[in-house]
């Protein structure tokens, strides 16, 4: 038996660890070999005083496990997908993309039950562009300001009463226990998830088909299938952390029902769409969403 470790790169912050680990325990009971983690620092977590579509958007995250794939230090990464850059170099593929958890946003608060109950001028935080839209497009009362920080540290400075309230993403809350500080899980028919949400991809090396065997069977077909549909829609309008984007796909039974939106986070003005085909027919799908999304003025209200 083959008892070589398998390394797995990941950020060390809270969520990526407990995904990270998540992962670990998974393949260390598929094959009974020993694996182990190379934690790592990267740009992302290092730029703190600035928003992420100022700094180069999230691939600031995974550049570093990248590096350490390259050079041999690790067989494989993990990485919340949505922070996963929409084109990967050559160099990379998804060796798995495991099953979605929630893949909605929810509303977190001490003082609020609900986004509805907050006054005008309350002050909400959200790391995303994408947030910030549904927020002044729904909720223009409202203030909303720029957090930044692990999940720890955007709670920390809502309990010190920087905010009245935030916008997360469901997943992490659940993932790292945090159930209990959810008021309220916002719906998807107005607050469209990000590509990807929710979703673990596991990123080896092209070529590497050792590495490759060894996380084929986390794949989850639905949520790859949905996820690349959802992502060929950010690539198509030159997605990245910088364009104000939602897209979610569903399927039901043999059907892939894809919604997106997109738009100008600063007023709230925006364009949506939703195509439904045969699953089998995602990236056409995708297609036709990017091409009414274009049609209907998308590319006119990113550059306002």
């Amino acid at each position: 038996m083959q008892t070589e470790p398998i390394i797995i790169a990941t950020r060390e912050s809270p969520l990526a660890l407990w995904q990270a680990r998540h992962v670990q325990g998974i393949l260390a009971q598929l094959h009974g070999r020993p694996v182990e983690l190379l934690g790592m620092t990267t740009r992302g977590d290092q730029i703190l005083d600035r928003a992420l579509a100022a700094v180069g958007g999230k691939g600031l995250f995974v550049k570093e496990l990248e590096v350490a794939l390259l050079e041999g230090r690790a067989h494989l990464a993990v990485h919340s997908l949505k922070d996963v850059p929409m084109e990967l170099p050559s160099e990379f593929v998804l060796g798995a993309v495991m099953e979605r958890e929630d893949p909605r946003d929810c509303f977190v608060s001490p003082r609020y039950a609900t986004l509805e109950e907050l006054p005008a001028g309350a002050r909400v935080g959200t790391s995303s562009l994408r947030r910030e839209l549904m927020l002044r497009a729904h909720y223009p009362h409202l203030a909303v300001l720029p957090v930044r920080g692990n999940v720890g540290t955007r709670l920390t400075k809502l309990d010190r009463g920087e905010f009245d309230g935030l916008l997360m993403a469901a997943a992490g809350l659940k993932r790292l226990g945090h159930v209990d500080r959810i008021r309220q899980i916002l719906p998807t028919s107005r607050f469209l998830p990000s590509p990807g949400q929710g979703a673990l991809g596991v990123e080896v090396l092209a070529g590497a088909a050792a590495a490759a065997a060894l996380v084929a069977p986390l794949d989850h077909a639905d949520t790859r299938e949905t996820t690349a549909a959802e992502r060929a829609v950010s690539r198509g309008l030159g997605g990245s952390c910088q364009v104000p984007l939602a897209a979610y796909a569903e399927i039901e039974g043999g059907t892939l029902r894809l919604r997106a939106i997109v738009g100008n986070q600063r007023s709230g003005e925006h364009v949506a769409v939703e195509v439904s085909g045969a699953r089998a027919e995602g990236a056409a799908i995708a297609a036709e969403a990017v091409a009414q999304l274009k049609g209907r003025g998308a590319m006119q209200l990113l550059g306002a």
